[in-house]
């Protein structure tokens, strides 16, 4: 079993800033792939982010690229979500997950094996 906190959520004004932190605990030596993906208000669950293990894969949906940074701690069990130049479109709910049966990084939210319960992000115009 694998344990998710997501923090680091809030209420930032369009052109802010925001870091997301995910803490995993449990067996953490299983968690391949980590991700973030994000669903607001009346909409389904979007990727955002992922990271392999090692760190030296990562994808991003294409309205975060080049606003959003993911990265991972394995000393820490951490992965954490960097968001710059934030919009009011980036609303929203945001949630770590967790993939240990596959080392690939999935955009789909069915490949992922553990959830967080989500914090909340809101930009304000």
């Amino acid at each position: 079993q694998v344990q998710l906190v997501e923090s680091g959520g809030g209420l930032v004004q369009a052109g802010g800033s925001l870091r997301l932190s995910c803490a995993a605990s449990g067996r953490t030596s299983s968690n391949n792939v980590m991700g973030w993906f994000r669903q607001a208000p009346g909409k389904e669950r979007e990727f955002v982010a992922a990271i392999t293990r090692s760190g030296l894969g990562t994808n991003y949906a294409d309205s975060v690229l080049g606003r959003f940074t993911i990265a991972r701690d394995n000393a820490k069990n951490t992965v954490y979500l960097q968001m710059n130049s934030l919009k009011p479109e980036d609303t929203a709910v945001y949630y770590c997950a967790a993939r240990v049966y596959s080392t690939s990084i999935s955009i789909f939210t069915g490949d992922y094996d553990y959830w967080g319960q989500g914090t909340q992000v809101t930009v304000s115009s």
